[in-house]
């Protein structure tokens, strides 16, 4: 069977809603414990969004960021979703996922 134009296109879109219903894209931003920072491929918790962090997480929870809050945040979503890849940091997902803030390493 060959496929077309049309039939790649679908597929791809098939593929891209998965991806963005399925998986988040977890980027936790360079601090002390982990100093280079990570970007994290997992299967989606239901409090987590297709590109999320720690921070971003915490603003929704509490409205603000702090060490504790990070810490928790990142030890129930280590233990609760399964990782798929593990990549370098990469900050312009980060602040995509904090819609353009940084906050305090």
């Amino acid at each position: 069977m060959k496929l077309n134009s049309k039939g790649i296109t679908a597929i791809a879109a098939i593929l891209a809603i998965a991806a963005y219903t399925q998986l988040t894209i977890f980027v936790v931003q360079p601090i002390g414990a982990i100093p280079e920072g990570k970007t994290i491929v997992m299967l989606r918790l239901n409090k987590t969004e297709f590109i999320d962090s720690p921070d971003a997480m915490c603003m929704r929870i509490q409205e603000g960021v702090n060490l504790l809050c990070r810490g928790m945040v990142m030890a129930a979503v280590v233990n609760k979703t399964k990782i798929l890849a593990r990549l370098p940091y990469m900050d312009w997902l980060y602040l995509i996922s904090t819609g353009g803030k940084r906050f305090d390493r």
